[in-house]
């Protein structure tokens, strides 16, 4: 049985907690793969476990396709860090959805801006308005995309437009729409979402694979423009995360034991698993890291 303490500073407080909770390190089971780890906003035990950055309170944080999956989880984690953030997005139940369920855990209310990333004038209308709203940008994360299926033979000049305007026009331009602000500041953190779908490589979705290499070779080229101005540029590149839609659309039993069989790591990967990287780059904790790309995949690449 392992005892732990710590102190908890929570904001605008003064006066620290002190928090005692007891592990006892069940053992492994005997099939580790039947179920993914818990949520650990969901259990306050776990949540406890995890880092927390002082450097990220109060800086302003856009995110976009934050209202599912990954960037829910994303919106999520950056909230529980004291963090002013923004997210853009096109779903906007689940959007207001996770509103509620933020100020409901106490975090302020994110600032949601409906938007068609696909739409570049847009685009830049939203990022102006999260810049007017918070004064700045601090932290720039492009996650939004869409992995849906194709064949080589299906696709058109217009569906590779169509593709192309959501998985890589966007993360250019919205990258764009904060330099300026970020440049003033003498300071900025950008996480561009790729994916190991390129390294594998996948089949079956070779514009979005397309677009994931590509991500890597915007990520290298900006993080040397930027550099200068103190502006960091990474990539973070996921393996086979388990996301709702994921879970709903291919996630089978027979797509589970292929990812397992290729994963060192035989368990589920999460999209809190991605959040807690990207806020470590996010934060000032990794201020000597640029031009990177960091596989979160359970060791499959």
């Amino acid at each position: 049985m392992e005892v732990h303490q710590f102190y908890c500073f929570p904001r605008h407080a003064f006066r620290p907690t002190l928090y005692t909770w007891s592990v006892s390190n069940p053992p492994m089971p005997d099939d580790a793969t039947n179920e993914p780890h818990p949520d650990p906003q969901s259990s306050p035990q776990l949540a406890n476990h995890f880092a927390s950055y002082p450097s990220l309170r109060d800086r302003a944080i856009l995110i976009t396709g934050g209202a599912t999956g990954i960037g829910e989880s994303l919106v999520r984690h950056f909230a529980h860090q004291g963090s002013r953030v923004a997210f853009l997005d096109i779903q906007d139940e689940p959007a207001r959805q996770l509103m509620d369920t933020l100020v409901a855990e106490g975090c302020p209310a994110p600032l949601y801006i409906p938007c068609d990333l696909t739409n570049i004038p847009a685009l830049q209308t939203a990022v102006k308005q999260v810049l007017d709203t918070f004064g700045t940008v601090d932290v720039l994360v492009n996650n939004a995309a869409n992995d849906r299926r194709h064949s080589i033979d299906e696709v058109t000049p217009e569906f590779w437009d169509k593709s192309i305007a959501v998985n890589l026009r966007p993360q250019f331009f919205a990258i764009q729409s904060v330099v300026p602000a970020m440049r003033a500041a003498q300071r900025g953190s950008i996480v561009n979402m790729s994916s190991i779908s390129w390294m594998i490589p996948s089949t079956g979705v070779p514009l979005y694979v397309t677009a994931k290499a590509a991500i890597v070779g915007l990520t290298r080229t900006l993080a040397h423009e930027l550099g200068p101005f103190n502006i960091r540029v990474n990539a973070v590149l996921p393996g086979a995360i388990v996301t709702e839609k994921q879970q709903r659309l291919v996630y089978t039993p027979e797509y589970k034991a292929k990812i397992m069989a290729s994963q060192a790591l035989k368990r589920d990967i999460l999209p809190d698993d991605v959040a807690r990287l990207v806020l470590f780059l996010a934060a000032d904790d990794s201020s000597a890291i640029t031009n990177q790309s960091y596989v979160i995949d359970g060791g499959w690449v």
